[in-house]
């Protein structure tokens, strides 16, 4: 069995967690991953688990926030294997403007300004090289579409994806 998921949009059923052992890995490498000190708004993990393996994907823009992704993992109990395939983004001044400025932009809108109360915000927003992806889960298609409006108004950016997720 292959499970994938994006760390900020994992929701399993409780009964689930308790009988599939897959499920509860997953759930429990979630858990590690969001509680690390320094993940924040402008990085993306995720990872897949095929049986004890556990795969790490996403990008970050701290080199350490990788490491650690890889060490809190691998001392989940069940998980035997750990590949980091995460990105760490390139350091740019230029870059680290935009990601200011696309926080300001998004969450400074009434509609969107309540994901940012959360201790995780789950619009992330990722740049490299003036390239703007957000990634994550929204409650409507009219915050994901204002996300991606916001996002796009911001000086100095090339392109931006928007993969935000609808919740269900």
């Amino acid at each position: 069995m292959w499970i994938a998921a994006a760390v900020a949009a994992v929701s399993t059923p409780a009964s689930a967690q308790q009988t599939d052992p897959q499920t509860r890995l997953a759930h429990q490498v979630r858990h590690e991953l969001v509680m690390l000190p320094y993940y924040g708004i402008f990085d993306n993990l995720a990872f897949r688990v095929d049986g004890s393996a556990v795969t790490l994907l996403g990008q970050v823009a701290r080199p350490t926030l990788k490491a650690d992704a890889g060490n809190v993992t691998k001392s989940v109990e069940g998980v035997q294997t750990v590949n980091n395939e995460i990105e760490v983004l390139p350091v740019s001044p230029n870059d680290d403007r935009i990601r200011l400025a696309e926080y300001r932009a998004i969450y400074s809108q009434p509609t969107l300004n309540r994901y940012g109360l959360q201790a995780v915000p789950p619009i992330h927003i990722i740049v490299k090289n003036g390239n703007v992806t957000l990634e994550g889960v929204v409650a409507t298609e009219s915050d994901k579409n204002v996300a991606g409006l916001m996002a796009n108004g911001v000086s100095g950016v090339f392109s931006v994806t928007n993969n935000l997720r609808i919740d269900q």
